[in-house]
């Protein structure tokens, strides 16, 4: 078991327990995934760019990206039925709890003039998502060899059933929201 997840068994859950007086220990809210996202637009003129952001993306989570395609055709685009236009990864249990752990304490602190994340991008179902502008906060990416700075959203899915809910859990799980 991660350090993480130990965390959230012997202190979040117990305090969120207390603070919302849940009748049972299985209303407590807990992350469920994390889904990480890259879109990329220009995979339609150059191929390789898929390769780069899979390379990228399983270096960042430790798992392997699946790639997304285009469902309809959109002529103002230029996109067709089944061209790649993103990446995505979601992670659950252990590899969850680290990358979690490795984002709040680790990445997120190396970005410039980083005043905390913003704590009204929950969806009233009580998940929360952010978007980050570039890789390079991650250290397991050299700078030296990526082709380009690319962004990608991270969502946070939990079984919480409000957005206040949810903002306690990531507070006590580490998340730095702005004051």
């Amino acid at each position: 078991m991660t350090r993480m997840k130990a965390y959230y068994r012997q202190t979040v859950a117990p305090a969120l327990f207390k603070k919302f007086g849940y009748k049972s220990v299985m209303q407590v809210p807990k992350l469920d995934k994390i889904v990480i996202n890259v879109g990329c637009g220009e995979a339609k003129e150059n191929a390789k760019v898929v390769d780069a952001i899979m390379n990228d993306l399983s270096l960042i989570t430790g798992q392997k990206p699946v790639v997304c395609r285009a469902k309809k055709s959109v002529a103002n685009f230029k996109l067709r039925e089944g061209m790649i236009i993103g990446v995505k990864v979601t992670l659950r249990d252990e590899k969850m709890y680290e990358f979690l752990d490795r984002f709040f304490n680790v990445a997120l602190p190396r970005v410039r003039d980083f005043r905390g994340v913003n704590p009204n991008s929950f969806d009233g179902r009580g998940n929360y998502s952010l978007g980050i502008k570039e890789q390079l906060i991650f250290p397991e990416i050299e700078y030296d060899k990526i082709d380009k700075v690319r962004g990608m959203d991270i969502n946070f899915i939990t079984t919480a059933k409000t957005d206040e809910e949810a903002r306690e859990l990531l507070t006590l799980m580490g998340a730095p929201f702005a004051k």
